[in-house]
């Protein structure tokens, strides 16, 4: 449980067109150093600031510049199983190798330090004798676009791909799944969250690319919406995510984790034995506890937006909760669909297990808090022609990617975990507790004005009143053509869930 002290400075970033200016200036701000930890940083990004548009165009350009200027700059990018995740393995080794690419153009390229970080974590024997015939076909049918290009494209593909070698040979001039079982890793870092000269932290759920980039209008295609929130902090937070940052590959590995106070984290290792495992040991559930911890004190309201709310055992203590407290209420807000649902119409087993998972921990709440419970999605107040799950109720969808948590204005969680058994107790995850009474009244104030679009009513935030105020304020939407409509939010369904949920028997609920 996190030291309730609270930070001084508390910048609450709305999207990547608040957050995006806001990391740019604190590069360039910096003095001496940057330790950084992503699990996506594009040097390719576009700037954004005024600030940044006096050094270049991208974020190699800053790259380039800060390092000129004598900062030490420190980047761990988050790498990615070969076989289920090949493109983000390739990704974060191209991303790797821009970031060195631009610290070859200044004049002090020794003084960036980057690498990527593969969990080392691997699922074990007998599961993957189980799996190898479906990893065979994956790894067969992710090589045929490679296999499709010219030579010199295949060959650049192996000396990309570092981990690739291990999973294909040549035969002939093709590429060839090897006969046996690949080693899987179940686990990636995904935390996002950087410290500049040991004197401020950015943190949160936003990682930086251009896919990333979205402004609080959200008036865009809806494959190019991403909400997101990231705290700009200072305090004695700082210092521990330095350490964090300093130390988290090795407690990966088995080193003891140092205790925190204000930092919150999900942390496992690799097992001793592995034989019979397809998941990691927990080493640190930092954020499921105080999630819970925060439920149990809750009297009269909660808020939550996620981009997935999967994990059963956290439906579970809501559940719990909303029967010891008779007036407490939740407002939950969720993207219409998953990403690879809404826009890359991905019919795959882990997605259908995923929304399986929603649907299940939806109906516990639903059946616990009742009336007391409003759960929204939000849509663009502009009419769209129907296109699968991109649209909803005959509006572009907003996705969703922000990990937020308000309890009553008592305290908040703002961090780079969802609320699935993923990111509570497998994935490398970081976060602040706020407990400072008027930074966490600010975050409120701050999310709810989003999605209203005005914070002229004062329903909208009273604790008893906020729910009903939300519900009547999105069925009223629900009843109007979308050009009518009053700020992002509907009411969310489940029935495109429901139609594509599907059980995994044997497979754990933290996978998704």
């Amino acid at each position: 449980m996190a030291d309730p002290v609270p930070n001084r400075l508390c910048d609450v970033l709305l999207t990547a067109s608040e957050a995006y200016p806001t990391l740019e200036r604190a590069f360039l701000s910096a003095k001496t150093e940057v330790s950084a930890g992503f699990r996506v940083f594009d040097p390719d990004t576009a700037l954004t600031s005024a600030e940044g548009f006096l050094v270049g165009k991208t974020w190699a350009d800053l790259v380039a510049h800060v390092l000129d200027h004598g900062v030490r700059l420190t980047f761990i990018l988050s790498d990615f199983d070969p076989v289920v995740r090949l493109d983000m393995h390739r990704y974060a080794w191209k991303c790797l190798h821009r970031l060195k690419k631009a610290a070859a153009r200044s004049r002090h390229p020794e003084l960036l330090t980057v690498r990527t970080s593969l969990h080392p974590s691997r699922v074990g024997i007998l599961p993957r004798l189980v799996l190898w015939p479906r990893l065979h076909n994956e790894i067969r049918d992710s090589l045929a676009p490679i296999n499709a290009q010219p030579i010199a494209a295949r060959r650049a593909f192996m000396d990309e791909t570092p981990l690739i070698p291990k999973l294909v040979k040549w035969r002939g001039d093709q590429l060839v799944p090897r006969l046996r079982p690949p080693a899987l890793v179940p686990v990636t870092h995904h935390q996002k969250l950087a410290v500049f000269d040991r004197q401020r932290l950015y943190v949160g759920g936003l990682d930086l690319n251009d896919r990333r980039y979205d402004t609080p209008d959200h008036d865009r295609a809806a494959e190019q919406t991403w909400h997101d929130v990231q705290l700009m902090l200072d305090g004695p937070i700082v210092g521990e995510a330095q350490t964090h940052l300093d130390q988290f590959e090795a407690i990966t590995h088995g080193k003891q984790p140092h205790n925190t106070s204000h930092l919150l984290r999900t942390m496992s290792a690799k097992r001793a034995v592995s034989a019979p495992y397809l998941s990691p040991k927990t080493i640190l559930s930092e954020l499921a506890d105080a999630h819970r911890d925060q439920v149990t004190q809750a009297t009269d309201l909660i808020y939550l937006e996620t981009q997935f709310f999967r994990d059963r055992i956290f439906a579970e203590q809501l559940a719990k909760r909303a029967a010891q407290a008779p007036n407490l209420s939740l407002i939950l807000v969720l993207p219409a669909a998953p990403e690879e649902a809404a826009f890359e119409d991905d019919p795959s087993s882990d997605v259908a297990f995923g929304e399986h998972l929603q649907v299940k921990s939806l109906e516990i709440i639903k059946s616990a808090f009742e009336d007391r419970l409003f759960v929204g999605t939000p849509a663009q107040p502009r009419a769209a022609d129907p296109d699968g799950r991109a649209t909803f109720m005959g509006a572009p969808i907003v996705y969703v990617h922000a990990k937020v948590s308000i309890f009553d204005d008592r305290a908040a969680i703002v961090s780079s975990a969802n609320l699935n058994g993923r990111s509570f107790t497998w994935d490398t995850e970081a976060g602040a507790l706020i407990t400072n009474h008027l930074q966490v009244a600010h975050l409120h104030k701050r999310c709810f004005d989003h999605w209203q679009g005005d914070g002229t009513d004062p329903s909208f935030f009273h604790p008893v009143l906020a729910r009903a105020s939300w519900a009547e304020r999105a069925r009223q939407n629900a009843a109007r053509p979308p050009e009518e409509r009053r700020g992002f939010i509907l009411p969310y369904s489940a029935d495109p869930a429901i139609a594509a949920a599907r059980m995994l028997p044997g497979v754990p609920d933290e996978m998704v």
